[in-house]
């Protein structure tokens, strides 16, 4: 296929939070190739010209992050002639079904229970913490894939926010991209247009107060201090990012310079 770069950025109807990670600087000067790296919310939802518009990126491979709670919930991607689809379910972001069905089901009370006084938050920095942790494995394939043939890419879980943004994140960092860049990329989903639309069982008016909204808002953020955790967690158990890519990832020397080629300009 014949890879066409937008010139703007796309509004895609049935798709949130689509951007092309291109031109992030890195600490040697270089910017990250536009047309190479995209990602975005879940495909499930994708309109006929949505579709066609993505048909037209040349992409290689699809990494859904989504596992299959989130596929019953919103559905298979729409398929793509020619794509590789790899489903890689990582942790989900508040950890389990259970809990996201009193997300969309729990009266005031009970929310506030369970995410009030903070506790959402914590909820949400304890996660990216153990993505970081415990799926080392599946960030090492990630690596690989996109090392060899993978590219150009789209990662996405159901918002494009958390496991995506996650795993955005650990590929700009393995090509040296400027953490603060990083950072500046992953808040860009709290843009409207991106918002992962919340689901509420209820269309009672309590269902959506301001104090339900306010409960829910930590989950539905992007949160400099979340993606900050998940730095930290490397630094922590790895004593630096650089060990946590080549130790706990295998990035060796010659793998992220088989990335750099392939994603920076």
């Amino acid at each position: 296929m014949t890879q066409q770069i937008p010139s703007t950025e796309p509004e895609l109807a049935g798709v949130r939070n689509f951007r092309d990670v291109g031109g992030l600087p890195t600490v040697d000067g270089r910017r990250v190739r536009h047309g190479v790296l995209f990602r975005s919310g879940h495909l499930a939802h994708a309109t006929a010209t949505d579709a066609e518009f993505l048909g037209s990126l040349g992409l290689h491979t699809i990494f859904d992050f989504r596992n299959a709670a989130d596929q019953k919930l919103e559905g298979a991607d729409v398929e793509l002639p020619g794509v590789r689809n790899l489903n890689l379910p990582l942790t989900d972001p508040a950890d389990g079904a259970e809990f996201w069905q009193m997300v969309r089901d729990g009266h005031v009370d009970q929310l506030r229970e369970l995410l009030g006084d903070g506790k959402a938050a914590a909820r949400m920095s304890a996660t990216y913490r153990a993505i970081v942790r415990e799926r080392t494995a599946d960030h090492t394939r990630v690596l690989a894939e996109l090392a060899e043939d993978s590219v150009p890419a789209l990662m996405h879980c159901a918002a494009g926010k958390d496991r995506a943004g996650l795993s955005i994140a650990v590929t700009l960092l393995a090509i040296g991209v400027e953490r603060e860049a990083i950072i500046a990329d992953y808040l860009e989903s709290n843009a409207k247009h991106r918002r992962y639309k919340v689901r509420r069982s209820s269309d009672a008016p309590e269902a959506w107060s301001p104090e339900v909204m306010e409960l829910l808002s930590p989950l539905f953020d992007a949160r400099a201090e979340y993606l900050e955790a998940a730095f930290d967690e490397m630094e922590q158990n790895w004593g630096s990012v650089e060990r946590y890519l080549e130790e706990g990832l295998g990035a060796t020397p010659e793998l992220r310079e088989k990335l750099r080629a392939k994603l920076l300009d």
